[in-house]
């Protein structure tokens, strides 16, 4: 059994029409002093007695006329604090907070992912990087461009300079031709997988109501 109340230390017990006679009896024993007299006056009007001081007035009573120690405990029962509700820490609590947060904001990205507009999908060469990345690529390819033509006119016309020269030039402006097309056609397939991606999209959220009525 549980109690509610504050301040208990120590063994509680309940009290018995036997308790209750020997308390009545020890409040008015001239043989006991005026605080043990005092506490068994206290104890009598109680439910629920503690154990020590019960066992104090018991130990001071006259052994020819108290009770006997297993007797007067006889039919008692144990009295059981309940414990007091453990706080969480403030860290715990924030942690908890946060949790709750990311959660919520789950919940609502999952609810409204349909109908919210498609995030900006980003363009090609967008970042200093693939610029860099880029420029690099055109210039190797128009030296090879040059390299490949330089070589070509010297092989065919007997080692000009001049034809030499302008077979690389021939060459390079070739490779500069092909990386055009090249990045005109990267350009064409990154716009069309956007379209296609955006045009999924918009179908989802527009079946979504109309399967909804249906089941309806």
């Amino acid at each position: 059994m549980a109690t509610d109340k504050p301040n208990r230390v120590g063994l509680v017990i309940s009290t018995t029409p036997l308790i209750r006679v020997f308390l009545s009896a020890a409040s008015k024993d001239s043989s006991l002093s005026d605080e043990l007299q005092q506490a068994s006056s206290d104890l009598l009007l109680q439910s629920e007695v503690p154990y020590a001081p019960l066992r104090a007035v018991w130990m001071a009573s006259d052994p020819s006329t108290r009770p006997d120690l297993t007797r007067l405990f006889s039919g008692t029962r144990f009295i059981f604090s309940s414990p007091k509700p453990r706080e969480k820490s403030e860290e715990l609590k924030a942690r908890l907070r946060k949790l709750e947060d990311l959660a919520e904001r789950k919940a609502y990205q999952e609810l409204v992912k349909d109908i919210a507009p498609p995030k900006d999908v980003p363009e090609p060469f967008s970042s200093y990087k693939d610029q860099l990345g880029f420029g690099v690529h055109v210039v190797v390819t128009m030296f090879t461009g040059y390299l490949l033509g330089y070589a070509a006119f010297r092989a065919l016309f007997n080692h000009s300079p001049a034809m030499n020269a302008a077979g690389g030039i021939l060459g390079l402006v070739g490779a500069m031709f092909v990386e055009t097309f090249l990045f005109i056609i990267r350009s064409s397939n990154a716009e069309t997988n956007r379209t296609k991606k955006f045009s999924q999209k918009s179908r989802s959220s527009f079946s979504t109501p109309s399967s909804t009525k249906k089941n309806q």
